[in-house]
């Protein structure tokens, strides 16, 4: 693969296409030869028929055949407990480790087939990455730090400074430029983290566990900076986490990963109402529906003639429309973002919701 193909991919690529980044058939396995098992001339592989012998053979399987796309501009969240595969993927999705077998194709270009100098390309261009450990320089000030990779692309002082000063003021850090890692707080220090992989313009986002190490009201604060964030750059995210609360409030879609295998893809609402089977509906039990479903969830075509009821965005939580509910509102307009009617909400709809979740916890 020559380098014209990363070039265009540095270019922005296809941005007509939906799909920024797309994961097909994907394995990563770990023993003393994994390769020898993905020779499939021939056959066709029969992933879980593949996985019992791979473990028979003293192989772990800690990706397991992962297909996917990731839309272009969308917050993409993979979790699952310890152990599920989840960093290990996103390991393989970034190249930090190398598939066992399957193609990773970042707008269309297969990432498995670049080399190595293409790969660190794309890296210092394309991809941005935020992990658990905030990996800051601690000889280097807050500036310096989010400047550093700028450094790295040989871009002149006055230009990766000028560009650090605007990521530093994006997550909130204006003042604290001179400041060295040891004297920020957690949050404050996974902030500069996020402003360096920021800083140089990526489109596709890795987030791994970066807000774990943090303490709830920090890790809560990070949530809102970090949605915030994406309202304004509207990036493409990949992001990784073992939180079912977390994954839920920042996901536009979701993967749930058991044992190296994606057990179910969705929005946090289908997932929540219609889960795969009993391992996905005992893991999202504790999820309120009210703070998941939205109005646009429920929405039901307009019946013909101007649209009726109070307003209410498409994404407004069940949980913020019940004091209206409880008010006696009986219908609902639902817009999007632009504020065009999108369809209208019923209050039995949303009330046979607040049933079913009341239900649902009593059971629990």
């Amino acid at each position: 693969m020559g380098m014209d193909r990363p070039a265009k991919v540095l270019s922005r690529g296809d941005t007509s296409h939906p799909v920024k980044l797309a994961c097909r058939n994907v394995w990563k396995v770990y023993g003393s030869r994994p390769g020898y098992y993905f020779d499939s001339r021939g056959y066709t592989i029969d992933p879980s028929a593949l996985t019992e012998r791979l473990r028979a053979e003293h192989h772990i399987p800690a990706v397991v055949d992962a297909s996917f796309d990731i839309l272009r501009g969308e917050i993409f969240v993979i979790m699952g407990l310890s152990g599920s595969g989840k960093s290990t993927l996103v390991r393989c999705l970034s190249r930090l480790i190398e598939p066992s077998a399957g193609q990773i194709l970042l707008d269309g270009y297969d990432l498995l087939k670049v080399s190595n100098r293409e790969l660190v390309e794309l890296r210092r261009h394309a991809m941005g990455m935020v992990f658990q450990n905030f990996g800051l320089l601690p000889h280097l000030s807050v500036l310096d730090n989010v400047a550093f990779p700028l450094k790295i692309q040989g871009k002149p002082a006055g230009e990766r400074l000028a560009r650090a000063r605007e990521m530093v003021a994006l997550v909130g850090l204006e003042g604290r430029e001179r400041a060295l890692p040891h004297q920020l707080s957690g949050g404050q220090q996974q902030r500069v983290g996020i402003a360096r992989s920021l800083a140089v313009g990526p489109e596709l986002w890795y987030l791994d566990e970066p807000f774990s190490a943090l303490d709830p009201l920090i890790r809560r604060q990070m949530q809102d900076e970090f949605l915030r964030l994406q309202q304004l750059l509207k990036k493409t995210i990949v992001f990784i986490t073992h939180d079912i609360t977390e994954a839920f409030r920042v996901a536009d879609r979701l993967a749930i990963m058991r044992e190296g295998r994606i057990i179910q893809i969705g929005r946090p609402a289908e997932i929540v109402l219609n889960p795969a089977d009993e391992y996905v509906a005992h893991f999202t039990e504790d999820v309120p529906l009210i703070r998941v479903i939205t109005a646009g969830d429920l929405v039901s075509p307009l019946s013909n003639g101007a649209p009726q009821g109070e307003k209410v965005a498409a994404s407004t939580a069940l949980e913020e429309l019940v004091p209206r509910l409880a008010a006696g509102v009986s219908t609902f307009m639902v817009v999007g973002e632009q504020q065009q009617p999108v369809g209208a909400l019923d209050a039995t709809a949303a009330l046979a919701v607040l049933a079913r979740d009341r239900k649902r916890r009593l059971h629990a």
